[in-house]
C-alpha cells in the first residue's frame, strides 16, 4: 500500500478531462446557490460529500481499503494536510465567485498548471523536453497578460493556484487511492463543517438547508459537484505526470471564461484574446510533443 503506482501519462487523461470539465461549469452551479452564504456553502459541500463517498465505498466494496488507510498514520497525516489545502481552496474560490471576482478566480486556475509544472520538476524529478518547455513558456506569457489586468486581485489567483497545486501534489504522493482518500478527507473536515453550519442555523436567517425542497436539493447536489471531480482528479494525479496533468487543466478556466462571456456578460478584452492565443498554441505544442514521442517510441519498438 505504501508504494505509489508508476505514472501512466495516458491512462489518467479521461479522468482528468472529466474533472476539469465539471470544474469548468462550476460557476453555473454557484450562480444557482448564490443565496447561500459562502462559508455555509462550504460546510454543506463537505457534509453532503461524505454520504456519496460512503455509498460508492459500499457499492465498490472498498471497506477494506478504507479501513487500512485509516489505520495508517502516514496516510491520515497526508490526508489531514490535503484536507486543509482543499478547504482553503474551496473557501477562496466560493468567496471570490460570490463576491463577483470571477476573473481573478479563473486566473488562479490559469496559473495553476504552471505551478504544477514547477512542482513536478522541483519535487517529483520530472523532466520536460525542449518542446514542452516552449509550451510552458507560451502559456506563461499568456497568463502574464491576464495577471497584469488582474493585478489588484492577484492574491486571490495566486492563493488558488498554490493551494490546489499543493493539494494535487500531496494526493499524488499519498499512498492511498482516490476513493478512500477523499472519504477520509471529508471525515477529517466533518466536525468543522458541522460547527459552521450549526453556527449559521442559529443566526437570524437560519439554515440554508431545509427552507424548501428545491433549495435543499440544490444545496445537497453540492456533494456530487464536489465528490465526482475530486475522485476523478485524485485518480488522474496518481496516473499521470504532474506536468502533463497541469497542461490539461487549462480546459477548466477556458470554460469559465467562455461562461463569463456568454452567461455573465463579461466583455472580451484584448489581453484575454492574446492569452487564449498563447495558451492554446502552448497546448498544441505540448500535444505535438506527446505525439512525436509516441511515434518515436513505436518506431524503436518496431521489429527490424
Amino acid at each position: 500500500m505504501d508504494r505509489q503506482p508508476p505514472s501512466q501519462p495516458h491512462g489518467g487523461l479521461p479522468m482528468a478531462l472529466g474533472a476539469y470539465l465539471i470544474w469548468g461549469v462550476m460557476p453555473l452551479y454557484l450562480r444557482l446557490v448564490h443565496w447561500v452564504p459562502p462559508y455555509e456553502l462550504i460546510g454543506w459541500r463537505i457534509i453532503c460529500t461524505l454520504p456519496i463517498c460512503l455509498l460508492i465505498v459500499a457499492l465498490r466494496r472498498e471497506h477494506g481499503a478504507l479501513l487500512r488507510a485509516l489505520a495508517n498514520p502516514r496516510v491520515v497525516g497526508a490526508l489531514l494536510v490535503s484536507s486543509v489545502l482543499i478547504a482553503v481552496n474551496w473557501t477562496i474560490y466560493v468567496v471570490a465567485i460570490q463576491s463577483g471576482h470571477i476573473f481573478a478566480a479563473s486566473l488562479g486556475y490559469y496559473i495553476n498548471p504552471l505551478a504544477n509544472v514547477l512542482f513536478g520538476t522541483l519535487f517529483l524529478g520530472e523532466r520536460l523536453s525542449r518542446r514542452q518547455w516552449l509550451a510552458v513558456g507560451l502559456a506563461a506569457l499568456g497568463v502574464s497578460l491576464l495577471a497584469w489586468d488582474a493585478r489588484d486581485m492577484l492574491w486571490i489567483s495566486l492563493s488558488l493556484a498554490v493551494s490546489f497545486s499543493s493539494y494535487g501534489l500531496v494526493r499524488k504522493l499519498a499512498p492511498v487511492e482516490s476513493l478512500p482518500g477523499l472519504t477520509i478527507e471529508t471525515l477529517l473536515m466533518l466536525i468543522p463543517a458541522a460547527l459552521v453550519t450549526a453556527w449559521f442555523a442559529q443566526g437570524p436567517d437560519g439554515s440554508a438547508m431545509g427552507r424548501d425542497l428545491a433549495s435543499s436539493g440544490l444545496l445537497a447536489f453540492s456533494g456530487a459537484m464536489t465528490a465526482i471531480p475530486l475522485l476523478l482528479f485524485a485518480a488522474a494525479a496518481r496516473r499521470m505526470d504532474y506536468s502533463a496533468l497541469g497542461m490539461v487543466q487549462f480546459l477548466a478556466p477556458t470554460i469559465v471564461f467562455i461562461i463569463g462571456l456568454g452567461v455573465f456578460g463579461e466583455p472580451l478584452r484584448p489581453s484575454q484574446l492574446a492569452c487564449f492565443a498563447c495558451i492554446w498554441t502552448a497546448i498544441a505544442v505540448f500535444v505535438w510533443d506527446i505525439l512525436a514521442r509516441r511515434r518515436a517510441a513505436s518506431g524503436e519498438q518496431a521489429p527490424a
